[in-house]
This record gives structure tokens, C-alpha cells and sequence, in this order.
């Protein structure tokens, strides 16, 4: 049988983590497996893979940018809760604020964000087009192609904010078509499991233009 990954995978890359935090991310697991039974958010074969598909995928983005308290970040298009979720653990003194147009899954996001006690996140039921706040990051897991999503959510950054999206593949075109400074950080040299071969962190300064 295959070895499934679970909490220890997250203590193992973030070793510094207090009793609070590995309590929550070991109840992480038990509450998805019980929500996406009443809601079903996330396939089965990935919640065989959650700590890895899931958190460890979300968390990735802590290695190329540590969030500080006075940061306010919006998690645009959060689907279950990711990056989002992992992420609001992580970093309990930034402010999180979890969004999709979905209301299913953002019945399972505030669930869990209220069984964890994260008093640093909220969660609404809204498109981010709709949303009048600045945040000084904007952050998505796959939600859109780059042009289209950095023009739905540029407007909600602050001065010299930045859009950090998790995704996947060859992304060369995707990155030509707007032309404003983006760095790649591979996530295989954080985390070297075969599954993050492909996966990358983009951080996106929307204000800064660049030459094709």
C-alpha cells in the first residue's frame, strides 16, 4: 500500500511551529475528510493526498514570501479554503480574507475556519471584481489565466502590492501576454516530492511593466 502522507508532512518543512499550530494542522485533515462527505469540494483521490496536494501545495508560498502582521491578504477565488487556509495557520498574526463566488464551498471554508478558532481569517460569499478593500497581497491557486486574472484584482492592492498565484506547467506564453515584472520560483527546490515537479509560485508586481 502507498504511504499517505499526512501532518508530519507539514512539521517536517516547518519545523518551528508551536503546539497551537501542529494542533490545527492535524485537525486539518479530520474536518476536510468530514465536510467534503457533506459537500464535496475536493475529489477523492486528492483528499488520499490532502497534506500534500492540498497544504503542503499552499504552503509553498510562505517559502518565497513571509508575511508580516500588519500585512492584509486576499485569497481570491478560494475554492475549499486554499492557499488560503494552510496559510492563515501559518501566519496567525496577518489578516486573511477568503473569498469565492461559490457558496457551497465557502460554507465548508467557514466551517472549518470557525472549528479551528482562526480569528485572523473571514470568509465571504463574493466575486473579488465586487470587493472595495486594499490588500497589500492578493494570492490564487490557479483560479484564471494571468490576463485575466490580474486586471480583476489589481485595483484591490495597495501602493507597491503584489499578486502571488500557485500554478502549474509551462507558462511562458501565459506570462508574455502581460508584460509586467513577474518572478518564478520553482517550488521542487522547497519541496522535492515528484508531485511539485511542475509547480510554481509566480509573484507579480501588476505595476511595474516589462518588454516581451
Amino acid at each position: 500500500m502507498d504511504y499517505i502522507p499526512g501532518p508530519e508532512l507539514v512539521f517536517k518543512y516547518f519545523p518551528d511551529l508551536n503546539s497551537t499550530q501542529k494542533d490545527q494542522f492535524q485537525t486539518l485533515g479530520a474536518l476536510y475528510n468530514y465536510w467534503n462527505q457533506q459537500i464535496n469540494v475536493i475529489s477523492r483521490k486528492d483528499m488520499d493526498r490532502f497534506y500534500l496536494n492540498h497544504v503542503l501545495h499552499s504552503l509553498s508560498i510562505a517559502k518565497t514570501q513571509a508575511f508580516t502582521g500588519v500585512d492584509r491578504v486576499l485569497d481570491a477565488g478560494t475554492g475549499g479554503g486554499f492557499p488560503g487556509i494552510p496559510l492563515a495557520i501559518l501566519f496567525p498574526d496577518v489578516h486573511f480574507h477568503l473569498i469565492d463566488s461559490i457558496g457551497k464551498k465557502i460554507k465548508i471554508v467557514r466551517a472549518v475556519v470557525h472549528q479551528l478558532k482562526l480569528a485572523n481569517t473571514d470568509c465571504e460569499q463574493i466575486r473579488a471584481e465586487r470587493i472595495n478593500d486594499k490588500y497589500h497581497y492578493v494570492m490564487s491557486r490557479a483560479v484564471a489565466r494571468l490576463n485575466k486574472f490580474i486586471p480583476w484584482v489589481k485595483s484591490n492592492l495597495t501602493p507597491g502590492g503584489q499578486i502571488i498565484c500557485l500554478k502549474g506547467g509551462d507558462l511562458k506564453e501565459e506570462i508574455r501576454e502581460v508584460a509586467v515584472k513577474i518572478e518564478v520560483f520553482q517550488v521542487s527546490e522547497f519541496f522535492p516530492e515528484p508531485f511539485f515537479e511542475t509547480k510554481k509560485v509566480l509573484r507579480i508586481d501588476p505595476a511595474v511593466k516589462t518588454q516581451n
